[in-house]
């Protein structure tokens, strides 16, 4: 499904449920009191230090239950805010013979993670998370990757067994890539490492990865009948530092995108984290399955309704929506997800439909 297909999908699905609970009435008082804000509110439209969300302020003392409310609804009923710039999309690929080639360029953009917020993201091919690579066992890539950056750079292949000398840490497996430099990478899939793995810096990588240097890198099982039998299957990147503090594929809410279902339909969610701190993942409504982790499948699934994904964690699960409504998902460290002036953050819903 095409994001703009999404957006409109999931903002009428929204609207609905917010009309059954009968908050959509109030949708015109909140942005009344957004746009002519007092004393309270007037600093604390959209942009917040949620980093603080445990201190109080004096207007936030000054706050009435009726302000604060205000705030919250009108965080939600924004809800996927529109924002440039979307990443995780499938990256293409030629063929050189047998060799499937792939181009990566590493830059600075002004990378958009809430409606008028930007930041200077470091980024793979202009966007956070970096393109989606999706390969097959027994397959073998070559991936070009230039370094438009002010720094060295280099990149690991987090989760794949590939050759020592491509496995992208400077100073020990390679030279960096320096600033207006191209290395090549190339290395055969092997067989029996399939599943959700991730590239990223390995060069001042906390500061470089948590700047948006981070992307899935997906690989198929050759044999087709041992592949995910499912109807959506969504990645979802976690991340915690400049951009947005806390962000789910490269945006924070209300900017960050839904995952759509339908009853009844088996929806498999690769998360990665790429952050520096645990983010355990609650979906209301209904459990997830735990099938894989790190790419390798569990000997017997599990369910769990709140998934901890460790720092360079991968976790696969698959939800099977029974329920229609808008279901709320997000780090249930909730100081990465809300405070008194909303919602923010690592927060996500799943919208399911009938």
């Amino acid at each position: 499904m095409a994001s703009s297909e999404l957006s409109t999908v999931s903002r009428r699905r929204l609207m609905e449920a917010f009309g059954a609970l009968g908050v959509v009435g109030a949708a015109g008082a909140a942005t009344t009191m957004l746009a002519n804000p007092g004393p309270a509110l007037a600093s604390t439209t959209t942009d917040h230090d949620h980093s603080a969300a445990t201190t109080s302020s004096a207007a936030d003392d000054e706050m009435t239950a009726d302000e604060m409310d205000a705030m919250h609804e009108a965080g939600v009923l924004s809800f996927p805010a529109e924002t440039a710039g979307k990443g995780g999309e499938l990256l293409e690929y030629e063929m050189d013979g047998d060799v499937k080639v792939f181009n990566l360029t590493c830059s600075v953009v002004d990378w958009e993670y809430l409606p008028g917020k930007t930041v200077d993201a470091w980024a793979y091919n202009g966007v956070v998370p970096g393109p989606q690579i999706r390969v097959t066992e027994g397959d073998t890539v070559r991936i070009h990757v230039k370094n438009e950056l002010p720094q060295s750079t280099a990149v690991h292949w987090h989760g794949l067994r590939v050759p020592n000398n491509m496995d992208g840490v400077p100073f020990i497996t390679q030279p960096p890539i320096k600033p207006g430099e191209t290395f090549t990478y190339e290395f055969p899939i092997k067989e029996g490492n399939a599943g959700s793995h991730m590239y990223h810096s390995h060069h001042n990588a906390a500061d470089q990865v948590t700047r948006g240097l981070l992307g899935a890198f997906i690989v198929e099982e050759k044999d087709e009948a041992a592949r995910y039998d499912v109807d959506v299957d969504y990645t979802m990147v976690l991340n915690d530092g400049p951009i947005g503090a806390y962000s789910i594929n490269g945006k924070s809410f209300p900017a960050t995108e839904p995952v759509v279902a339908k009853v009844g339909q088996k929806v498999l969610i690769r998360f990665m984290n790429e952050g520096l701190m645990i983010h355990p993942m609650h979906l209301h409504g209904f459990p997830m399955q735990v099938v894989a982790l790190d790419g390798y499948a569990v000997p017997q699934p599990y369910w769990q309704d709140t998934v901890n994904i460790a720092p360079g964690q991968r976790v696969d699960c698959i939800a099977e929506p029974d329920e229609p409504g808008v279901w709320a998902f997000h780090c249930h460290i909730l100081n990465h997800a809300e405070s008194k002036h909303g919602m923010f953050g690592m927060v996500t819903a799943m919208v399911v439909e009938e």
